[in-house]
Formats: C-alpha cells, sequence, structure tokens
C-alpha cells in the first residue's frame, strides 16, 4: 500500500473518490483480530481509556437501576450496547491509523484529531446512531409490556420466572429477532461507515451507502464479524462491565483492520 500524507482533511478541502469495496475472505477475520490485539499491546492505554468512559456508563446505570429496585429496565441498553459501541472506536482508529503510519502516539494529538470530527460529518452519523438506539429502547420496553402486560413491569424485578415460561419464552424469541435487526441494520450502516468518515472527507451518507454496499458484497465474512462482536462485548459486559476493558479496544482496533480489507484503496488522509 503506497504510504500517503497522515493528516486529516481540513474541512472544506471537497469530497474524495470512494474506492469500490473489495471482496473478502474469513482469513480476514482472524488478520484483523491479531492486528487488534497486536495494536492494543502497542498502546494499551488509549485502549483502557477509551473505554473507560463505556465502562464508567455502564456501572452508573446499573447502581441506579439497583438502587431503584428495576435491574431489568436495565436490559434494553445492556442488550442494546453493540448499537452503540462503535463510538468507543473512533478514537481508536485514529491510534491505529498512526500507528500503521508510524505515526507518534501522542495524546495532544490523537484527541485533536478525535474532537476535530465534531466539524465534519460524523456528528451526523451519531446522531443516527443515538436515534436508532433510543428507538430500540422503546420498542424492547413495548414488547415487554404487550406480551407481558403492564402490571409485570413493576413485579417483574421480584422473580425472573415469568420469562421463563409461556408468554415470556415467546416474548424474548421476538425481542431477540427485533434487537437483532437493529443490530443488522446498525452494523451495516456502520463497519465501513465510521472508520471511513474518519478516513475521508466524504458526507454520512455516502459513508452509509458504502457501508451498506461491502456488507451485501460480503454478507458471510461480515455476518460472522457482526456476531463475533455482539457476543464478545456481552461477554465482556457479564463480569460488571469490566470485561469492556479489554474487549472495547481490541474489537476497536481490530474493526480499523477490518475496514482496510474491505476498503484496500482509501488512502489515509
Amino acid at each position: 500500500m503506497p504510504q500517503h500524507d497522515t493528516d486529516l482533511h481540513i474541512a472544506g478541502d471537497g469530497p474524495d473518490e470512494i474506492p469500490d469495496p473489495a471482496r473478502i475472505e474469513m482469513a480476514a477475520i482472524g488478520e484483523s483480530l491479531r492486528a487488534g490485539w497486536s495494536d492494543f499491546m502497542r498502546a494499551p492505554a488509549f485502549g483502557l481509556f477509551f473505554s473507560a468512559f463505556y465502562v464508567a456508563g455502564g456501572l452508573v446505570l446499573l447502581t441506579v437501576a439497583a438502587a431503584s429496585g428495576q435491574e431489568w429496565w436495565l436490559m434494553p441498553f445492556v442488550v442494546g450496547f453493540p448499537l452503540i459501541a462503535p463510538f468507543a472506536a473512533v478514537g481508536l482508529y485514529e491510534v491505529s491509523r498512526r500507528i500503521e503510519f508510524g505515526k507518534p502516539l501522542i495524546w495532544r494529538e490523537v484527541m485533536g484529531t478525535v474532537f476535530a470530527q465534531k466539524d465534519r460529518q460524523l456528528p451526523s452519523m451519531a446522531m443516527v446512531i443515538l436515534l436508532l438506539f433510543m428507538f430500540w429502547v422503546f420498542v424492547a420496553h413495548t414488547t415487554f409490556a404487550l406480551f407481558m402486560g403492564v402490571s409485570a413491569l413493576t413485579n417483574i424485578t421480584s422473580s425472573a420466572d415469568a420469562l421463563l415460561q409461556g408468554r415470556g419464552l415467546v416474548m424474548l424469541v421476538v425481542g431477540t429477532i427485533i434487537g437483532a435487526g437493529f443490530a443488522a441494520v446498525l452494523f451495516s450502516f456502520t463497519v465501513v461507515g465510521l472508520p471511513l468518515l474518519m478516513d475521508r472527507e466524504v458526507d454520512f451518507i455516502t459513508a452509509i451507502i458504502t457501508s451498506v454496499r461491502s456488507v451485501a458484497l460480503n454478507p458471510a465474512v461480515l455476518l460472522c464479524w457482526a456476531a463475533l462482536i455482539a457476543v464478545t462485548l456481552f461477554l465482556g459486559i457479564l463480569p460488571l462491565f469490566l470485561g469492556l476493558f479489554v474487549a472495547l479496544p481490541v474489537l476497536g482496533h481490530a474493526s480499523w483492520h477490518m475496514y482496510r480489507h474491505l476498503m484496500p484503496d482509501a488512502e489515509i488522509r
């Protein structure tokens, strides 16, 4: 891959050309994970820093829910966590990009690059992600009420048995299918869309379209990649969110390398 200037575009430079997505093999998953682990080991402080925000947020939610005796209300947020996890990767993309091109990992420069995104297209993508996440929470609670009844919304905290029989099981199946649909849509938007917005001067609609095209070209590989991300994040959440200190940075760095597989001719700006 030719070497390019790794500085960010200045807003107003004009849109970049977008190369066609590449067709990739299953081996790209292993290669991306190995590269992600290598980047995390190379700069662990950055990974721990960016993931700390999500760990802290999860612990705050858990504390509030437990204090109010409404732990079950936390479930839609936990299940929907993979929907907003890509935000943690934004700073990690910059770290991986600098490692890739041998640039120094200076905190001021890395954070400056992240904050500079406010003047580009990333906030628009952020709104799409947050709106989908909030809609998912609303749909999850509505699904619960439809199957279990309004009274169960207050009584469920005393026993989980209602979720493991009859309508509870049906509700869990339906809710899982709906949640998977939300996750699939958002994954299709962001797997290439987010790193592309970091890498090139493009509008967020173009980034989303390019990302969906990449998924359509590699459905089997990216389905496995999405499933791996979801399972890893879920396992990271289980030990009081603490597993995210490793899961998020490794997956964040790996996502950058997966982007490189999908857009091999993309230039780092």
